[in-house]
C-alpha cells in the first residue's frame, strides 16, 4: 500500500477529458468476493451475500466497455475528474435522473498507479458534495460483488448495503448498491 496521499484537485470533465479517461486501466484485482446464496423455499425467500477469500488474486474486467463513456458522458449530470500535475487520474460518473431524489454513482475509476492514495475517496466525497448543492436526499454506489475493494471503501465511507440486481452488467455480472442518506 502507498500511503503518501497525492496532491490533486476535483474538476467537472471536459469533452478533451474522454480519451485520456477511457485511457485508465478500468479493471482491477481481489483476493475476496461478496458470494450470494438464494433461498427460493416458501414461505421465506431472499439472498444473502457472504464475502469469501478466493485461493488466489483474482484480475477483473470493469463491466462496461471503456468506450461506452464517450456515448454515456453526455447523459451523465456529472463527469468529475480527479487531477494531479495536469493529468486525469481518476473520474467518477455520477446519473441524476435514475431514481426520484437519488444521486446515483454509477462508475469511479482510479489510475493504476494511483489507486490506495485517496483518490477514489475524494471522488465520492466531492460527488457527495455536489449532491447536497443540488438537494439530492440519497447517494447510491453501484459495484459487482467481485469489486471488493469498492465494497470496503463504501463501508469505510459509511454507505450502508441497499439491494442488488442479478445480472445488471452486460457481462451478466451481479451489482450490489450502497446508498447514503444526505439529508
Amino acid at each position: 500500500m502507498n500511503d503518501s496521499k497525492l496532491n490533486m484537485t476535483l474538476r467537472p470533465s471536459t469533452e478533451d477529458d474522454l480519451p485520456a479517461l477511457m485511457g485508465l486501466d478500468h479493471g482491477y484485482s481481489t483476493e475476496f468476493v461478496w458470494q450470494m446464496e438464494v433461498d427460493q423455499a416458501t414461505p421465506r425467500m431472499g439472498a444473502r451475500f457472504r464475502e469469501m477469500r478466493l485461493p488466489r488474486l483474482m484480475q477483473v474486467a470493469y463491466p462496461r466497455a471503456k468506450q461506452a463513456l464517450a456515448e454515456l458522458a453526455p447523459q451523465r449530470s456529472l463527469l468529475l475528474v480527479a487531477e494531479a500535475e495536469g493529468q486525469p487520474v481518476g473520474y467518477a460518473a455520477v446519473a441524476g435522473n435514475l431514481a426520484p431524489h437519488t444521486a446515483w454513482l454509477t462508475d469511479v475509476v482510479v489510475a493504476a498507479t494511483q489507486r490506495r492514495r485517496g483518490v477514489a475517496s475524494r471522488l465520492i466525497l466531492g460527488v457527495q458534495a455536489w449532491a447536497r448543492e443540488r438537494n439530492y436526499q440519497r447517494l447510491v454506489l453501484e459495484m459487482q460483488t467481485k469489486n471488493h475493494p469498492a465494497i470496503k471503501l463504501a463501508q469505510k465511507l459509511a454507505f450502508e448495503f441497499a439491494g442488488f440486481n442479478d445480472r445488471y452488467y452486460d457481462n451478466q455480472d451481479i451489482a450490489v448498491f450502497f446508498a447514503k442518506r444526505l439529508a
